[in-house]
């Protein structure tokens, strides 16, 4: 089975693709990204009358004023921006493109499905690192910076998909992920959780990682594999298997590739170190431990 084409009515097709070549090129020249991502936050919620009133210093409530203030990025903080070890320079766009796409997720534009994927290609354009062509990104994604992941041609994401890109996440051609499933890059410490490591977490290419399921910082799903609902990917997935469970281990090659896959019983390594990505944090830098325990 495969997907039937579907079209938007042709007036429409035309102002959606005005819309979105318009802020692409936007974020394609050399304007300044919070101020684009203002602009069209302020135009997609319908507020530019009530914007251009408060830009002219006429009265508006406090509660318009935080309201308006927030189709700013600048005027917002994300859970990623605490991160001690983070590129800033690197972050300062990457949040200011994350928050375009996280409101532009939260307004009735965002279930259009036609008008949503092609928003969502062209936005991720610019905040990964690299994406390639014809991907479909659905709703509620989420990363941690964006700028750390790298996407494969003609790969999905579903709804209510975490990306955890504090270390980096390769997404490869063709791969199919789930609907809330958790892709992540960094572990705590068992002993001290303010401890972390980042690491490189990959999912090579054709292969699918089904709902609900999670794979952990530093694994790789080998091509073509498949990890079953729920499952928890501990160990790498070698090319051709299905792993299930928790932890997830592989059960069964596919059927067709016995030839070219490793045996089961060859299975389930565990390759996290190889993938271990270090960094240093600034000198100087004024960090601060949350939760103030005594260790001893």
């Amino acid at each position: 089975m495969t997907k039937r084409h579907v079209s938007l009515p042709e007036e429409a097709d035309d102002g959606v693709t005005a819309f979105i070549e318009e802020v692409d090129s936007r974020l394609s020249g050399d304007e300044d990204t919070c101020s684009v991502v203002q602009d069209v936050l302020v135009d997609l919620y319908g507020d530019r009358e009530a914007f251009e009133r408060w830009q002219a210093g006429k009265p508006v409530s406090n509660a318009t004023r935080v309201r308006l203030q927030g189709y700013d990025p600048c005027n917002a903080t994300v859970e990623s921006e605490y991160y001690a070890e983070k590129d800033e320079e690197r972050f300062q766009r990457s949040k200011h493109l994350q928050w375009l796409w996280r409101q532009f997720d939260a307004t009735p534009m965002a279930d259009n499905v036609e008008f949503a994927l092609r928003f969502r290609r062209m936005l991720a354009k610019h905040l990964f690192d690299e994406c390639g062509d014809n991907c479909r990104f659905f709703k509620g994604i989420s990363f941690t910076y964006g700028h750390n992941i790298t996407v494969g041609d003609n790969a999905v994401v579903h709804d209510d998909v975490h990306l955890d890109d504090r270390g980096r996440i390769t997404v490869g051609d063709r791969v199919s992920i789930s609907d809330g499933v958790h892709v992540y890059s960094h572990d705590h410490d068992v002993v001290d959780q303010t401890a972390v490591q980042n690491y490189h977490t990959i999912i090579e290419d054709d292969a699918r990682v089904t709902y609900d399921a999670m794979v952990r910082a530093g694994t790789k799903v080998g091509r073509n594999a498949l990890v079953g609902a729920r499952g928890v990917v501990q160990n790498d997935i070698p090319d051709h298997h299905i792993a299930v469970g928790m932890p997830a281990e592989s059960v069964k090659i596919k059927p067709g590739w016995e030839d070219v896959a490793v045996a089961i019983d060859q299975a389930n390594e565990n390759r996290q170190e190889q993938r271990r990505i270090e960094f240093e944090l600034d000198d100087g830098l004024d960090v601060f431990d949350e939760f103030d325990r005594d260790l001893s």
